[in-house]
């Protein structure tokens, strides 16, 4: 009897006792507050005090798998986004420059002018680089003949199958680095995906080894995890919108391209210029590049 009115008191006094210790508690965290103001240094919220998360964080507590996952997602993303500014300002540069040989081609007074001009500021796009190889084919072909076996058959055949090379050339060389940016576009989401897979893992294995399982020792890895998906995700849809975006201009630019070699051809083999822009009498549109297995 005596034992169970003691046992009652001792709990009476100590839940007393706890409001009183929560409150000095309480006062000297604010005592520490108030002195930190005083000191102007700046308070950090609860929630940063056990360490910020986020890339770097995940980055940073990751292994040397998440790391190279990481690494490699950069340097995808440094190559892509290169690949846009460098193609991009040239296709600005090569257009101008185009247009502008365009209008000087077609109002010269004749072919000399016109190997006197890109002799003497060169042929620095694919207009001018054609018609440079088509003038030199011909006079070529007109004053040696047939010395070698590719250079067989008659004038025009010869410059046919010369204006085909310089296309074939054109494109090759406005069709550099697509592939680059189609693979980055294809696969970015994917290198994205296994990095949060693997950090999902590590995560799942470093919460069943702790003693304690909450919400908060889930979301956090788990979270962090999921940036590296976001990270792919940001890495290919430039580069899927930029490929796009080339293949669209190079094969307008080309078509271009083709129905100038046509006028040119006809040019050369007749001194008078197509009418219609490259359509014949019945309004069918002649292509060189499509000829390529007549």
């Amino acid at each position: 009897m005596m034992l169970d009115l003691i046992n009652s008191a001792v709990m009476v006094l100590a839940q007393v006792a706890e409001p009183q210790t929560g409150q000095a508690a309480a006062g000297a965290a604010a005592a520490g507050a108030v002195a930190g103001l005083a000191a102007g240094a700046p308070i950090a919220p609860a929630g940063l005090a056990a360490g910020s998360q986020g890339v770097l964080h995940f980055v940073g507590q990751s292994d040397a798998v998440g790391k190279s996952l990481f690494v490699f997602l950069l340097l995808m993303s440094l190559a892509s986004w290169y690949l846009i500014l460098a193609k991009g300002l040239t296709h600005l540069r090569i257009r101008r420059r185009s247009n502008k040989f365009l209008a000087e081609f077609w109002a010269a007074g004749s072919l000399e002018q016109v190997e006197s001009e890109i002799a003497t500021h060169g042929a620095e796009e694919p207009f001018a680089h054609l018609a440079s190889h088509a003038i030199h084919a011909r006079k070529h072909h007109e004053r040696y003949g047939a010395l070698r076996l590719e250079e067989s058959g008659s004038t025009a055949a010869f410059v046919t199958r010369t204006i085909r090379k310089v296309i074939d050339e054109e494109t090759a060389r406005l069709e550099n680095g697509l592939t680059l940016l189609a693979s980055v576009g294809s696969t970015a989401p994917f290198v994205g995906l296994f990095g949060t897979v693997w950090g999902v893992y590590h995560a799942l294995l470093s919460i069943g080894m702790a003693d304690g399982v909450t919400i908060n020792r889930i979301a956090g890895p788990v979270g962090e995890a999921l940036i590296m998906t976001g990270l792919g995700l940001a890495v290919a849809i430039p580069a899927v919108l930029a490929y796009n975006g080339f293949v669209r201009i190079n094969r307008v630019y080309l078509s271009r391209l083709d129905a100038f070699a046509h006028d040119l051809f006809t040019f050369l083999s007749t001194g008078q210029q197509v009418a219609d822009n490259g359509h014949d009498r019945n309004g069918r549109h002649i292509s060189l590049a499509t000829t390529r297995g007549a």
